[in-house]
């Protein structure tokens, strides 16, 4: 728990008034003194700092000018209101830019952090068709899509460890020129050092101890939370006895699973077969 009772790891909108916080304090500013260089009230601020008033694009835009701050108000706007596409998706967002270790499963299509634009771009699209999202929902969701993939450019990227299933290469998601593409930037992304990728054969049969995909991250302080998602909704688990148990089936996956330099021929075979 920070100060004022604000816990920082529960949504974007509490980290946002933590870093407000923080930064005004960096200036030995009151919240008054703040208030009026950000050209709102005091009493405004103090809702924001304390996680009782979501942030603005507006107030973001406006304390990055007068903190020197770069886009980061900016990017943790953008975390809060982005993630608000799926109930439960805020809480992952924010925990999944601050890990230091990322483990995923892929059943269905390519995890986020992995895809390209054009692939992102051909699911967001497939819902709008569907009528499952509007054509503004489809480009908020490809815009958030890139901001969190920042994460892997970062000077201290997180580790990441993927598990494909196999029937993800041979899904040709926006058609063969766009999953060509994809591939390629699977074989590319493999040979990064803090990238692990592995493919979960056909044979492994029922011995896949997953059935919908599970993400766990680990958190700057060591802490290893949860997350999965059902059609309408996200859960952030922190149950220790719940994540233990997703770890555990993570780690039997790792050993059924292909090797890494299997895994990579795995994915070339598919990128050739397909331009062929």
């Amino acid at each position: 728990m920070t100060e004022a009772g604000v816990d920082a790891q529960a949504s974007p909108q509490a980290r946002f008034g933590q870093e407000l916080r923080r930064s005004r304090r960096a200036r030995r500013w009151s919240q008054t003194e703040a208030a009026r260089h950000l050209g709102y009230s005091g009493a405004h601020i103090s809702y924001v700092e304390n996680g009782k008033r979501s942030p603005t694009r507006p107030l973001a835009v406006k304390a990055d000018e007068v903190f020197g701050s770069g886009q980061r108000f900016y990017e943790l706007w953008r975390r809060f209101s982005r993630a608000a596409l799926l109930e439960g998706f805020a809480e992952f967002a924010d925990a999944e830019a601050r890990c230091r270790r990322l483990r995923t499963v892929g059943l269905i299509i390519v995890p986020g952090l992995l895809q390209t634009p054009a692939y992102a771009r051909a699911l967001a699209q497939a819902a709008v068709r569907r009528g499952a999202i509007t054509q503004h929902e489809a480009d908020e969701r490809t815009d958030y899509l890139a901001l969190r993939q920042e994460i892997l450019r970062q000077k201290n990227p997180p580790a990441l460890h993927v598990v494909l299933e196999e029937g993800v290469l041979l899904r040709p998601v926006g058609g063969p020129q766009v999953m060509a593409e994809q591939l390629r930037h699977l074989e590319d992304l493999s040979w990064r050092p803090n990238i692990t990728i592995q493919i979960a054969p056909f044979t492994m049969g029922e011995n896949l101890s997953f059935t919908l995909p599970v993400v766990l991250l680990t958190l700057p302080d060591h802490t290893v939370v949860g997350y999965a998602e059902s059609t309408a909704r996200g859960h952030l688990e922190r149950s220790r006895a719940t994540v233990a148990g997703w770890e555990s089936d993570y780690d039997q996956l790792l050993v059924e699973a292909l090797p890494k330099a299997a895994s990579q021929e795995k994915i070339r075979k598919a990128r050739k077969e397909l331009r062929s």
